[in-house]
Parts: structure tokens; sequence; C-alpha cells
């Protein structure tokens, strides 16, 4: 039987590599495995913004991806965390009655659901305006340097 708070909870921690996709629906979900690239990119991304400042292009184009990703894994907690129980068990445990006790939800899922309201907005949100401060920077700065010229 599926657990909505396990896929809530793996949503929320893995989400970004699709640990809920594989939980729910196997190691050969196609969709789970194209979290990965994305996932990676948005890491490297995060890393060059450490490593070389932020004027970094490649940090500017893969830090949103990291930002987005996370935000759509907490999406996804979200989601599973609001669905009713009878919905959630007539697609994830056919087998089992409308009122299984593997689509209620618990402290446990609540707990997840608000963390993932808290952590999705805010790292989407500063994950942008990193990426959007940094390319305003350095459009000043090349906006100075042209000025220079003249």
């Amino acid at each position: 039987m599926k657990s909505k708070t396990i896929a809530t909870w793996l949503a929320f921690l893995l989400g970004i590599f699709g640990a809920h996709r594989f939980y729910l629906k196997g190691i050969g979900d196609r969709w789970g495995w194209l979290h990965v690239p994305f996932a990676l990119a948005g890491i490297v991304g995060l890393m060059r913004y450490q490593n070389f400042g932020q004027n970094d292009v490649a940090a500017w184009v893969l830090m949103p991806i990291f930002g987005a990703t996370l935000g759509v894994a907490c999406l996804t907690a979200i989601i599973y965390a609001l669905t009713p129980k009878e919905q959630w068990n007539t697609k994830h445990n056919p087998t089992a009655p409308a009122d299984a006790t593997a689509g209620q939800t618990h402290w446990g899922t609540f707990l997840g659901l608000a963390l993932a309201l808290l952590i999705g907005s805010t790292s989407i949100l500063s994950s942008f305006a990193l990426s959007f401060k940094a390319y305003f920077e350095a459009q000043v700065e090349a906006g100075r340097r042209i000025s220079q010229d003249y």
C-alpha cells in the first residue's frame, strides 16, 4: 500500500530527483528519471554561483532551474498532502478499500505540507531573485564600460 504521508515526504525531501515518482510508480517511471538531469543542472548552477560569483552567466541560467525543480517538488508534496483519502486510495491503492489508512492525513502529512509551503515558496522566489540580481548588475557594469569608451 502506498502511503500518502511517505509520498509527501519523499516529494518534499527528494522530489527534485523524482523519488516520489519511483515510490508510487516504480523504478521504471520515465518522468521520475527526467527529474534527475534538471536537478543536477540546478545544483551545478548553485555550485557555479558559489565558486565563480555573480558574474558567471551559466549560474544565471542554471540557478533558476534549481529553484524551479525544488518548487515543483514542493508543489507535488502539497498536492499529495491535500489529496482526499478516497481519491488517493482509488489512484494509488486500487485493491484497498476507499477509506484505507494509507490514504489518511496524519500529523506527519500535515507537517510535510507546512514545510513544503515554506521551503517551496522561499526557494523559487530566492533563486529567481538572485539570478535576476546578478543579471541586472552585469548589465549595469556593461553599460558603464560602454559609457567609458565614449
